[in-house]
């Protein structure tokens, strides 16, 4: 069950002054997959579903992570973007 910070957090990310880049927009991602779900056990996409495919990565280099320590990063990151 996520925290109060981590779904204020993820709220927050909505609305940030300027739009992350990409790579920070999967990490992102990532994070809050590996922060809801735990580790991803879902099938890769096909090769031709280019976006599935770099979101199913970036949830999947964080296998192993605790789902705390992926919200907590997640938080963290946030607050950081909310200071750009």
């Amino acid at each position: 069950m996520p925290s109060a910070e981590f779904s204020k957090a993820a709220e927050e990310v909505k609305v940030l002054p300027s739009k992350p880049s990409d790579d920070v927009l999967l990490k992102l991602y990532g994070l809050f997959k590996q922060a809801n779900v735990g580790d991803n056990d879902t099938p890769k996409p096909g090769m031709f579903d280019l976006k599935g495919k770099y979101k199913w990565q970036a949830w999947e280099d964080l296998k192993g992570k605790s789902q705390e320590d992926a919200e907590k990063e997640y938080i963290a990151l946030v607050e950081e973007l909310k200071k750009q």
